[in-house]
């Protein structure tokens, strides 16, 4: 990939490219997330609590795969050109998903 500006230290560079990976972690977790909630939750009659947390958290993990790499190069861009890091919303977005998920698998696991 090209990136106009000048070369950066190298330590910004590979951090950028450690934080795209977390990132990448995190929605392969996501996935495999979900995955694991259709396949192997029972939380009720048509399995449909799980198919919903199951959507959820693989949208999830394609939103996070997407996200981090628009995150990757705008901090790339931002580094080069000496420009002020690009703030994101893709962590809470994230953290609230997760979170209201773990929360409905708990009601769905205390009603059942």
């Amino acid at each position: 990939m090209s990136t106009p500006g000048q070369e950066p230290d190298y330590r910004f560079t590979l951090a950028n490219e450690r934080t795209y990976l977390a990132y990448l972690r995190t929605s392969l977790a996501c996935y495999a997330g979900g995955l694991s909630a259709v396949q192997f939750l029972d939380l009720g009659p048509g399995r449909w609590p799980a198919r919903i947390i199951g959507i959820v958290l693989v949208t999830a993990g394609i939103a996070t795969t997407a996200g981090a790499f628009r995150r990757w190069q705008a901090n790339q861009i931002a580094i080069r050109t000496g420009g002020p890091l690009p703030v994101t919303r893709l962590p809470l977005v994230l953290g609230a998903t997760i979170a209201v998920v773990g929360l409905i698998g708990l009601l769905f696991s205390l009603w059942r």
